[in-house]
């Protein structure tokens, strides 16, 4: 099973998820592997690889006795291994419909297990014991090519948001609406606060909940004359450690990075710090009802629970347009990244210089294609209707705050 490794006896170093079998002892060479290949990698993305990796040796287990795995790679047996992944490939190609997780799992443990295998054999001084083992190896990705041949393909669909579908959000989630389905108006304004800042800033899911309380950061600019904010999207190395199962992470290096912040957006997170977190004894931005950083399934959560407010005129369009019955998180980046383009090729950027800032803003490297896919939507009518140009200072924001506050943002 998959734990979280947090206890002040650990080095901090060795804080994380990691496996350990029924009785609790550890997954020796998955946790080595852990370490030396996963380490760069969010702290998402190695839970999730974990969990696959979980899969392989409680296959193993079961057919061959506890330890098989770990035993086997320790011995290079390579007729145990074959047997296991063979083996482990034979149950989820038999699965009556194969997914795309199936694919990735299968993906993960051969990746986990040809990796160990080929740093044990390079010390190994019968160069025949490796080209054997080589050679079961490529073999093995060509049966994992039979899998993935089983996919459905899927045509890459756009899920930027129908603009009916934003503004509905808008309306629903003004934290003074009395169609808002969320009682307590510590949670309207947590909700609204993580809608805004997904939508304008395109923040990921991960992003949005490392932000600290005052991770908007404000400065004279002397050439404009008028006072700039911007928001520095990265870990932030806490002193206390992250209490969250899932703990979120930046997905990449170029996800490091520094976005401009509209005077509105800076006004509306300052009015929910100093008026609705409360006081946790944790830095981060988003304050759970119980006091604890907000985690990832708790957001995913607050937005179905929106998406089921909608009218069902609203929910029908989004199924329509998108295929969905249900707005995620997600969704936000991909509909600023359809705005923002939209606004660069308006004001007369060509396209080569409108996917360079994007890259910049969203996060993305040099060679992700990730922009190309936003490009056929920038003309699509329904979404710009939703803003003008002036996106961040859209009239629908400035009516979300309660009188009071919006006086005191205007000062």
């Amino acid at each position: 099973m998959v734990i979280q490794l947090n206890q002040p006896e650990v080095p901090q170093r060795l804080h994380g998820v990691t496996l350990v079998d029924r009785h609790g002892l550890p997954r020796f060479w998955a946790n080595v592997w852990a370490l030396m290949a996963l380490a760069d990698h969010a702290e998402l993305t190695r839970l999730r690889k974990l969990h696959h990796v979980e899969r392989l040796y409680a296959y193993a287990d079961g057919m061959l006795g506890a330890g098989a795995l770990d035993d086997a790679l320790a011995d290079l047996d390579d007729a145990r291994l074959g047997t296991i992944l063979e083996g482990w490939f034979v149950s989820l190609r038999n699965q009556a419909r194969p997914t795309a997780s199936d694919q990735e799992r299968w993906r993960a443990g051969l990746e986990f297990v040809v990796m160990v295998s080929t740093w044990l054999g390079q010390g190994m001084a019968r160069d025949d014991r490796l080209a054997q083992l080589n050679a079961r190896w490529q073999r093995l990705h060509l049966l994992y090519g039979q899998l993935q041949l089983q996919r459905h393909h899927r045509v890459n669909v756009l899920r930027s948001l129908p603009a009916a579908v934003v503004q509905a959000l808008y309306e629903r989630l003004d934290p003074s609406a009395p169609t808002n389905p969320f009682k307590g108006m510590g949670t309207r304004w947590r909700v609204f606060i993580a809608f805004v800042l997904m939508l304008h800033q395109g923040l990921r899911r991960g992003e949005l909940l490392l932000l600290s309380a005052d991770a908007i950061k404000s400065g004279f600019d002397a050439r404009q004359q008028r006072t700039r904010y911007w928001l520095n999207v990265g870990e932030h190395r806490h002193g206390a450690a992250d209490p969250r199962h899932s703990r979120p992470g930046i997905k990449t290096p170029d996800s490091i990075r520094q976005i401009p912040v509209s005077e509105l957006t800076a006004n509306l997170v300052q009015c929910y710090v100093d008026n609705y977190r409360g006081r946790p004894d944790h830095p981060y931005l988003l304050n759970a009802q119980t006091n604890t950083p907000l985690s990832t399934e708790s957001l995913t959560k607050l937005f179905a629970r929106a998406s089921a407010a909608l009218p069902a005129h609203v929910l029908a369009e989004l199924e329509d347009r998108t295929g969905k019955t249900s707005v995620t998180p997600h969704d936000f980046r991909h509909t600023s990244a359809v705005v923002r383009l939209n606004q660069l090729l308006t004001q007369g950027d060509s396209m080569d210089e409108a996917v360079q800032k994007l890259r910049s803003f969203f996060g993305w490297s040099r060679t992700s294609d990730m922009p190309a896919y936003y490009a056929r939507a920038v003309f699509e009518d329904r979404l710009s209707a939703v803003w003008n140009n002036v996106f961040d200072d859209r009239v629908a924001v400035l009516r979300a705050l309660p009188p009071g506050d919006r006086d005191a943002s205007a000062r």
